[in-house]
């Protein structure tokens, strides 16, 4: 596999790419005149300061350490290339994430605009480079405003609850790549695995058009594909680049590989195949990209979660991707490893990442590491036009961008109602996570949705539920009848919540219990924040951990759970790490907890 160490987007690799992060010069705008007064052209002297990118200046590892301001903020640094440098060619800026509004200048003009916090945007500023030292720009603006997607970034001046200090400006890689003229701008990659095939389309920029006469290309162009699998050759075909677009289906069975199956993907055996995509024309090749891919299928049937055909059942850990130091932004490919390795040590077969779209080496992490994941985007708190609007851009760009990962199992796009908030009754609500679910189904067709995590679902592919009573036999007595209560949707799930919004019922999904536990220890220190009662010991925390999961476990609809969470996080101290990311309880103890067998004999560890 083509793996470059902390290169920002390993689904679409190439060889050559210029770093960005570093050192910038920075400046907060707080009379925000900073437009007026053109500060494209120049940061004030007065106002200059220097920081460390990716991290937001709320972080310690910023340099800047400054939390509440403005947020009207601006950077600058020189640009390592010129226009001699790119003749022929083109030279494209890549923003990973950018919170909120952002601005992008290259010697004073304008280049590009975006909004949203969470997705990848890209602009080609190959035309503003000039033959001598090149500034690059970015202005951003965010704000408290609560129509905005923000997850867990709180809107007052303090932390409290559950919400944490925010996340301004940019807080992704910034880096750049020289391309040719015409090169390979996104892929998509589906697996059929009982197809034993895997269909590849590709986007291509200033491909030639096809002849309004003939019908056939003025300049053609060729994608050519080779699978490969642990370096020995699978496969290669090709197919002909039509307006920009192509679209090629390749089997994969290979006696060489296996005579008789392919390379399944799975949390026990997470097997990768290789993809290289060449363009080409008479001439020769134009643009080489590097991507893999997992031959893996989720399907529901019959009330079941099958993950290659056998049921699944899901030991997921809430990860809300939070640092000490470095807040949203983790350190280095190296910092996320950590948290991966601890969980999978812990006995969890999966994250549920809480609110936050993670930097892709995450998830190409958990692809080669067998990590299952679900998708979660970050909420907002409001429900008007406006927010409509941002949520549902922001979401479609996070579907499209992490699509092609193996590791994601489910979509997410709502949690507890939250910017939903009246959901229950009103029908524009429900309608919103109705369309949210359509439109994610047609941009993947192939993996489950669930319209409203936790409670008060709409059109939901699996039916999840939170849960944070203390006791394991409170549970079980809870639940054990569950499903026949379903039957109605007049049913309280936990004595405050429905399950299902009005005109809504369960229709046989598959159902996991996606948040529980939530144990806080108590370390004596004032506002620290939790679910239920504290403990004061490993040992206490140990009995009630093992109290409600081997509840849930006993439970025999539930076809998995979630517990929260993985780490400390500020002022919420119910991490199973701390806020170093260290453990707090044995992990061998947890590990043999989560890997209870239940008393009536049920197999449930399929992929263990």
């Amino acid at each position: 596999m083509k793996h470059i160490e902390n290169y920002p987007r390993p689904q679409l690799v190439r060889d050559s790419w210029i770093e960005l992060n570093g050192e910038w010069d920075f400046a907060f705008d707080n009379e925000k005149t900073g437009e007026k007064s053109h500060w494209e052209m120049g940061i004030p002297l007065a106002e200059k300061r220097k920081i460390l990118v990716p991290f937001s200046p709320e972080t310690k590892e910023s340099g800047v350490h400054i939390q509440n301001h403005s947020g009207y903020l601006w950077y600058q640094r020189m640009l390592p290339v010129n226009k001699k440098e790119l003749e022929g060619k083109r030279f494209i800026l890549h923003f990973e994430g950018v919170d909120y509004l952002s601005k992008v200048y290259i010697n004073e003009k304008q280049v590009g605009q975006h909004c949203g916090g969470y997705s990848r945007f890209s602009v080609d500023v190959t035309e503003y480079i000039e033959d001598k030292e090149n500034i690059l720009t970015v202005f951003a603006i965010d704000s408290s405003n609560m129509e905005q997607p923000r997850g867990k970034q709180r809107w007052e001046q303090y932390s409290y609850a559950c919400w944490y200090v925010q996340t301004s400006g940019i807080w992704k890689s910034v880096w750049g790549e020289v391309v040719n003229q015409r090169y390979i701008k996104d892929v998509k990659i589906t697996p059929h695995l009982y197809e034993h095939t895997v269909e590849i389309e590709g986007l291509v920029e200033d491909a030639c058009l096809l002849s309004v006469e003939t019908k056939q290309s003025k300049c053609p162009l060729f994608a050519n594909v080779k699978v490969k699998y642990q370096n020995i050759d699978v496969t290669e075909a090709q197919a002909i680049v039509q307006e920009g677009r192509f679209k090629l289906k390749v089997y994969l069975d290979n006696p060489a590989i296996d005579p008789f199956l392919v390379k399944r993907w799975s949390p026990q055996e997470p097997n990768l195949y290789d993809l290289e995509i060449k363009i080409k024309e008479e001439d020769g090749v134009l643009d080489s990209v590097f991507s893999y891919f997992g031959l893996r299928e989720i399907r529901i049937e019959e009330g079941k979660f099958l993950l290659n055909g056998c049921p699944l059942y899901q030991r997921l850990i809430l990860d809300q991707g939070y640092w000490k130091d470095t807040g949203l932004t983790p350190k280095d490919e190296k910092t996320l490893l950590h948290d991966l390795q601890k969980i999978k040590e812990m006995g969890f077969n999966g994250v549920r990442k809480h609110q936050k779209i993670e930097d892709e080496r995450f998830l190409y992490l958990c692809d080669t590491m067998g990590i299952l994941v679900w998708s979660e985007f970050p909420s907002n708190y409001r429900f008007n036009q406006e927010s409509i609007m941002a949520f549902t851009k922001e979401w479609m760009e996070a579907v499209k961008q992490n699509y092609n990962h193996p590791s994601i199992i489910a979509w997410t796009p709502f949690n507890e109602s939250w910017g939903v908030f009246e959901i229950e009754k009103e029908k524009a609500e429900q309608y919103l996570t109705e369309g949210i679910y359509y439109l994610t189904k047609s941009l993947d067709p192939y993996r489950p949705v669930i319209s409203n995590d936790g409670w008060e679902h709409t059109k939901t592919d699996l039916l999840t539920l939170h849960d944070y009573t203390e006791r394991g036999e409170d549970f079980y007595k809870r639940y054990s009848a569950f499903i026949e209560q379903m039957k109605t949707t007049e049913e309280y799930h936990c004595g405050f919540k429905s399950a299902f919004s009005n005109g809504y019922q369960y229709d046989k999904q598959p159902t996991l219990l996606t948040e529980y536990g939530g144990i806080a220890f108590s370390t004596k220190e004032k506002e620290q924040w939790g679910y239920g009662n504290t403990v004061e010991t490993e040992e206490a925390f140990l009995e009630r951990y093992e109290s409600i999961t081997k509840a849930i476990i006993e439970l025999p609809f539930f076809q998995g759970f979630c517990y929260t969470q993985l780490t400390d996080v500020e002022q919420e101290v119910n991490g199973l790490l701390d806020e170093n990311h260290e453990y707090k309880v044995s992990p061998e103890a947890i590990r043999k907890i989560n890997l209870t067998r239940p008393s009536d004999g049920r197999l449930i560890h399929i992929f263990d």
